[in-house]
């Protein structure tokens, strides 16, 4: 048998935690692409696999250690603070690679590379994986 009460609970704290979610990845979408010297919109609009792969890479990055987050935490406050800290995380290692690993990383994305966008694909999914199993803890 249900309990309603239980259900009804549940089901509240699914919506705020989905919704939170939800709006924590969309403020890093848009932090990320502010924080990129491309416009991935128009590029992604033009058909540049590169600049969507690097993006939706990013994105994922930043979500696997969200789901880890929300798995491990108990309050709002402390979820949102591990959201801060993913995303600062991931743009932070975006900004290394740009600016000392592959100084050419941008122009490279802008004419569509698919190395240049496959690995720093594996870096931001590689970070996102790490940095959700160190929020286990």
């Amino acid at each position: 048998m249900i309990d309603l009460y239980s259900f009804q609970t549940s089901a509240i704290a699914f919506i705020i935690a989905f919704f939170a979610a939800g709006l924590f990845t969309i403020l890093f979408k848009i932090v990320y692409q502010w924080a990129t010297p491309y416009n991935e919109h128009e590029l992604i609009r033009d058909g540049n696999v590169a600049a969507a792969l690097t993006l939706g890479a990013a994105l994922i990055g930043y979500v696997l250690p969200l789901a880890s987050a929300l798995a491990h935490t108990f309050t709002l406050a402390e979820f949102a603070s591990w959201a801060l800290l993913a995303g600062v995380i991931q743009i932070v290692v975006f900004t290394v690679v740009r600016r000392f690993v592959m100084p050419d990383f941008s122009t490279r994305i802008v004419r569509g590379e698919m190395a240049a966008a496959t690995y720093m694909a594996s870096i931001s999914i590689t970070v996102g994986v790490l940095n959700a199993a160190c929020m286990t803890n």
